[in-house]
């Protein structure tokens, strides 16, 4: 496999805004660099096999004894790592002398980072330096997954629980999970699971097998994914976008296995940290639980053997509702601003309650709301004149809209635990 060596590394451009400077193991700029390794000392050591250029934000050294210090750099030297790499300044005000010094009898070069860069800038650079690696023929991979399944899955897990403990060490599980969004990208939470609940129980649609592989493979970006809880979770960091949440949707929309039900949180700055990371991505969660238990809004949603692919903005009256209050309040806000329509359907074979949610949730457009339901705009009209004459409203009042709105989508969840 072709190289670079630690001094061509170091000359590259990308390491410029780190202001790298070279502590220990001179003799030593002449190794090959056959891939970067981006992790916690010592958690990045246990996955080395030899050529590896380690790069850490230092949290490890920091946290560790002086004797633990000088063991993990033995322990990077006799598994053949390349060089170390470290940011100093931040977890690590200054390389410990005894580092420096082990480094140095050992040979191993020792670089301090002295500002911040982005790891996953740093790797792709040397990685396409060093050459392309997929064997002939094969397409690259879309998103780069984190060498550490069990740091990934650890991490994943500590964002999923939402406690104060579970967020405190999200950061510290960051490093050994390998997973650091570059500079102006996006991330995003995903939550997938491989079937919808509301499918038949005798459903032919065999078991969804390697979903992390089939659903990110085509993002571009890097990610950090985890099977898990009976789902696949994961954070996605994506390159600057218009409108990042919409790309991705469209990209998983073609990508996902029939049966797939995938769904995106907001997008937050990659220098967000990690307590909004972990918000995204209960969000993902908490939509991915309305997708599979609600009926959709419009009339014609994806059946079994099609892939839903949904985004928590597109449920965000359903997850406000959810969130504060239960079939009770539900049953009392439909009754309050739907009762005419209700005793009306309740009495004569309508579907005037989803036409009137449909039209709103669709801008008021007739053509669309027609072609939605799949009716022709006179009875679009026809059927919008009964509901403005029942309830003693126009559709069109925007001071009653959104009363209208969240009444509509009450009445959906309300129906949807009646079902179930």
């Amino acid at each position: 496999m072709p190289a670079l060596t630690v001094r061509e590394v170091l000359a590259l451009d990308v390491l410029g805004p780190a202001a790298p400077l070279l502590l220990a193991g001179r003799g030593g700029l002449d190794r090959p660099v056959r891939r970067v390794h981006t992790g916690g000392v010592p958690e990045g050591c246990a996955v080395l096999s030899g050529g590896e250029l380690l790069l850490t934000d230092g949290h490890g050294l920091a946290r560790a004894t002086p004797q633990r210090q000088l063991a993990w750099v033995r322990e990077l030297a006799g598994r053949g790592a390349a060089a170390l790499f470290a940011e100093v300044g931040r977890a690590l005000p200054r390389m410990p002398a005894g580092v420096t010094a082990e480094a140095e009898r050992l040979g191993l070069p020792l670089v301090a980072l002295r500002r911040v860069v982005p790891f996953a800038r740093v790797a792709e650079a040397v990685n396409c330096a060093i050459g392309p690696r997929p064997a002939a023929g094969r397409a690259a991979p879309g998103p780069r997954l984190p060498p550490d399944p069990s740091g990934a899955r650890a991490l994943i897990d500590a964002l999923l629980d939402g406690t104060d403990a579970a967020r405190a060490g999200a950061a510290a599980r960051a490093a050994p999970a390998g997973f650091r969004p570059p500079e102006g990208h996006r991330v995003l939470g995903l939550a997938a699971r491989g079937h919808r609940q509301a499918a038949p129980a005798r459903s032919t649609t065999p078991p969804l097998d390697r979903l992390p592989d089939r659903l990110l493979g085509r993002l571009p970006g890097t990610a950090l994914a985890a099977e898990l809880r009976g789902g696949l979770f994961a954070l996605l960091a994506v390159p600057p976008a218009p409108d990042p949440v919409r790309a991705v949707r469209a990209v998983l929309q073609e990508a996902s296995p029939p049966g797939a039900v995938v769904a995106l949180g907001p997008a937050v700055p990659a220098a967000a940290g990690w307590v909004r990371f972990g918000e995204s991505l209960r969000e993902a969660v908490a939509t991915l639980g309305l997708a599979v238990t609600v009926p959709s809004a419009e009339p014609c949603g994806p059946g079994p053997q099609q892939p839903y692919v949904t985004t928590a903005r597109a449920f965000a009256l359903e997850r406000e509702l959810t969130r504060s209050g239960g079939p009770e309040r539900w049953s009392r806000l439909a009754g309050d601003v739907l009762g005419p329509l209700l005793a009306w359907e309740s009495r004569h074979v309508g579907d005037l309650v989803r036409t009137l949610e449909v039209h709103l949730r669709h801008g008021c457009s007739p053509t669309r709301t027609a072609a939605l339901l799949h009716i022709g705009r006179q009875s679009l009209y026809q059927r919008l004149e009964r509901i403005e004459g029942l309830l003693g409203t126009a559709v069109a009042d925007p001071e009653a809209q959104a009363e209208l709105l969240l009444a509509t989508c009450a009445h959906r969840l309300l129906q949807a635990r009646r079902a179930h």
